[in-house]
């Protein structure tokens, strides 16, 4: 009975692979397709932006402190119909996408509408001024939407057609692109590259050591330890295409990520004040160990503006390792497989070609996105545009937590190889919380370097 949901919900790629008809478009995989959604979405922003000078963007409203911001605001005739027309828009561009690879779009539109009502719902929970001041995402609302379904209901078919949690992130992940700038390194400096460095690379190999030693899988292992180090379910599904791994394994880890980072965003910011932890320093924890980067925006405000600012350009040195990450875990485990293989085939013999299929694609359309606003698009415009994109990330983002929640069971963390996966997990993130905490004291603290100038 494990995974019932999620072995019926791989359908999410299966629908979006090469038909029998060879075409152009009917042999893109989920990933160039989440390049070309993300990149039309994007592009569409941009010529609006420079076409008409002094154009705003309508962006809907989610945040409401009472009842009647609720229904004054969030609630409205025109809000709802601006949130209904960016409904419509994913679901055209989603469609046909489906169509062109030989899915079901009737099956899947069916879903779609209740999966975007949810993921919208989760925003409007989270937009709420006393939930937004704990720092509780939406995308813990998502998941747990998707969850109690999930989990306390049968899911039809028809509704796990539109659970396509990897086509709906990988898109949004390109969107991010435009937000992870690579000038934000500089920002941080010194301090900021290294600790980024050492608290990835060390956390990875730990985690992967820490799995091997409770006999998980490398598989899991690999995807566990690209979780905790580098960012979250972000870096898990780029880790997961890297290395063509299981979904059922990803849907495990992406859900373990966000249980275990609701008391870690309410735990750690508590501690940096009764530690009397610096704020500089408690920030660049924050943004090392919290895997989004709203997270460490809601955690280290609790901090203070210093923490702020440190927290989110951690984050943000971070969230630029995604692609260098790709690329060294696509190389590793291609020739990993290689040397551990008694028979290998052609195909699967080591090299560039092998490496390039492994590579997830839409890494490409997220890198893209963040160089092009890094040094060719004008700020003014990527300010203009910045709103609108925001917005529409946050929206396919909600859609795949719910997704995510949809196609996991809460049994299956203690069933998979014994809850072995989760030890390790949560082993790893302990590590992750201490040995990060041990850099951005000696970086940030002023013990090795001078303090960086972020206040």
């Amino acid at each position: 009975m494990s995974y019932e949901n999620i072995v019926a919900a791989s359908r999410n790629s299966a629908a979006l692979q090469p038909s029998t008809k060879k075409s152009f478009f009917s042999s893109l995989t989920e990933d160039w397709w989440a390049v070309l959604i993300g990149g039309t979405i994007i592009i569409a922003a941009l010529i609006i932006a420079f076409a008409a000078t002094g154009f705003k963007f309508s962006v809907p409203v989610y945040q409401w402190a009472t009842k009647d911001d609720l229904l004054s605001k969030v609630l409205t005739g025109s809000n709802l119909l601006l949130i209904a027309g960016i409904g419509i828009l994913f679901a055209v561009l989603s469609s046909v996408a489906i169509a062109l690879s030989g899915g079901s779009v009737r099956r899947y539109l069916k879903g779609f509408g209740l999966v975007f009502i949810l993921g919208i719902i989760s925003i409007i929970i989270a937009g709420n001024k006393t939930i937004n001041y704990y720092g509780i995402e939406y995308v813990i609302f998502a998941l747990i939407i998707g969850l109690l379904i999930g989990n306390l209901t049968t899911v039809p078919n028809w509704l796990r057609e539109a659970a396509r949690s990897e086509f709906f992130i990988k898109t949004g992940l390109v969107i991010l692109g435009t937000n992870v700038l690579f000038t934000d390194i500089v920002k941080a400096g010194v301090p900021g590259i290294l600790q980024a460095v050492l608290v990835v690379s060390v956390v990875w190999f730990f985690a992967l050591w820490l799995s091997r030693r409770l006999k998980v899988d490398d598989e899991f292992g690999v995807i566990l330890a690209s979780a905790v180090a580098i960012c979250g379910v972000s870096a898990a599904i780029v880790a997961s295409g890297a290395i063509k791994g299981d979904k059922k394994k990803l849907s495990y880890i992406t859900t373990l990520v966000l249980l275990v980072a609701i008391p870690m965003m309410v735990l750690q910011p508590w501690l940096v004040k009764i530690l009397h932890i610096p704020e500089v320093v408690g920030g660049a924890w924050l943004g090392g160990t919290l895997d989004t980067t709203a997270s460490v925006t809601a955690a280290a405000a609790l901090v203070g503006p210093a923490a702020l600012k440190a927290g989110v350009i951690i984050k943000f040195s971070q969230n630029v390792l995604i692609g260098v990450a790709a690329f060294f875990i696509a190389i590793w485990w291609t020739y990993r497989k290689g040397a551990n293989a008694d028979k290998q085939s052609p195909a699967e013999t080591p090299g560039l070609g092998v490496v390039w299929e492994r590579f997830p694609k839409f890494v490409l359309g997220f890198i893209a996105a963040s160089l092009l606003f890094s040094f060719w698009i004008p700020p003014d415009t990527a300010k203009s545009v910045g709103g609108i994109l925001n917005s529409l990330r946050t929206v396919w983002f909600a859609l795949a937590f719910v997704a995510i929640g949809l196609e996991a069971r809460f049994t299956d963390l203690v069933k998979i190889e014994g809850g072995r996966p989760a030890i390790a997990f949560i082993g790893a993130q302990l590590f992750n919380i201490i040995w990060t905490l041990l850099w951005a004291w000696l970086l940030f603290g002023g013990i090795l370097l001078a303090v960086p100038d972020i206040k």
